[in-house]
């Protein structure tokens, strides 16, 4: 039996509990945790969309991040489960305090749930982003590692700090940290925005210093999870993305093959225009009492020109190895694309 089937024996008949469930990731975990033979659980509230959650085998957990005493109650009632993934959280919000909120303050109020009814698991794995360690290096451009000293930049990526040194100082929970580069796939909003751009014959960059962009698929993201509830090491925060990096014009090319676009127009934005755009973008968010998928803290990640990653740890921990390349995953998330009538 070689390394994965043995981690795939491990987890089968093990129970399992995916936090955030509802999300574009969240579906993919449940599918792969019931695939491995696990008991799972999708964690949503009530308002939760469940279009991505229809499999029979699952069981959900309605969970209500506002009120402490009921989401206590609701996690007593259950069976205490072996692992969980905890996914939840917000990537746009229109202040600092709305990031705070749903990053840093559902996570702690969650972890004192598991704690004060005796749930907490063999291993907690959190997702938070490699927007947590901010810009790095722009000059040498020296991949991203676990060395690297989060200096984060924008209000997304201070929350997940936030939480992750919860997590690590004052949790007590047997953690694992995943770092994640952009995620992409079906069902997955910000980069279908840019595949319908291409799609349409343009493709918007912003600024004209090279940019080396990193990629995940979620297949592969979700593959690393279960390989890190099984073989990942407790108190160790991993990186995640494909092992190379690429240029816009890469990204552009790939994409407008597997569209089978003849030409595509790049549209280079100034950084100045781009802050302005993102500027007006939010206020007008804050008005419609809504986030804007385009604002101040999208900007500062739109600016950022090195997304190098290095994954080693994760490669000798647990033996991460993307299956999808870029080209691979564009493929799917194309043809997603397509099925859906292009929407």
């Amino acid at each position: 039996m070689d390394k994965k089937d043995n981690q795939q024996s491990v987890l089968a008949g093990k129970r399992l509990l995916v936090v955030g469930a509802g999300g574009f990731i969240g579906g993919f975990i449940c599918t792969e945790g019931i695939r491995r033979g696990m008991q799972v659980t999708a964690g949503v509230r009530q308002s939760t969309s469940r279009r991505y959650l229809t499999d029979t085998a699952l069981d959900f957990l309605v969970l209500d991040y506002d009120d402490p005493a009921a989401m206590e109650h609701a996690v007593s009632e259950s069976p205490r489960w072996d692992y969980i993934i905890y996914n939840l959280g917000a990537t746009k919000a229109a202040t600092f305090p709305e990031f705070n909120l749903i990053n840093y303050e559902y996570l702690r109020r969650f972890v004192e749930a598991l704690k004060k009814t005796d749930h907490v698991p063999e291993r907690f794995l959190y997702m938070s982003s490699l927007s947590a360690l901010g810009p790095g290096d722009e000059k040498g451009y020296t991949p991203l590692d676990s060395s690297t000293v989060p200096n984060p930049n924008t209000r997304y990526g201070l929350s997940k700090v936030k939480a992750e040194q919860y997590l690590e100082y004052q949790s007590g929970m047997p953690y694992i940290i995943f770092r994640p580069t952009g995620v992409y796939g079906p069902h997955e909003k910000d980069y279908l925005m840019m595949v319908k751009s291409i799609d349409s014959h343009f493709d918007f960059g912003v600024g004209f210093k090279p940019q080396m962009l990193t990629f995940i698929y979620v297949d592969d993201l979700v593959t690393a999870m279960f390989d890190a509830l099984v073989s990942g090491k407790v108190g160790k925060k991993y990186i995640i993305s494909e092992e190379r990096s690429y240029t816009q014009k890469e990204f552009r090319q790939i994409v407008a093959d597997e569209l089978g676009a003849k030409w595509v127009i790049p549209v280079r934005l100034p950084l100045w225009m781009t802050w302005v755009a993102s500027y007006v973008a939010e206020k007008i968010g804050h008005l419609r009492a809504r986030p804007s998928t385009l604002n101040r803290d999208k900007f500062k990640i739109m600016k950022q020109r090195n997304w190098n990653a290095d994954v080693s740890d994760a490669q000798r921990d647990f033996g991460f190895k993307t299956r999808f390349s870029l080209r691979d995953g564009i493929r799917e998330t194309v043809h997603a694309y397509r099925e859906n009538g292009s929407k």
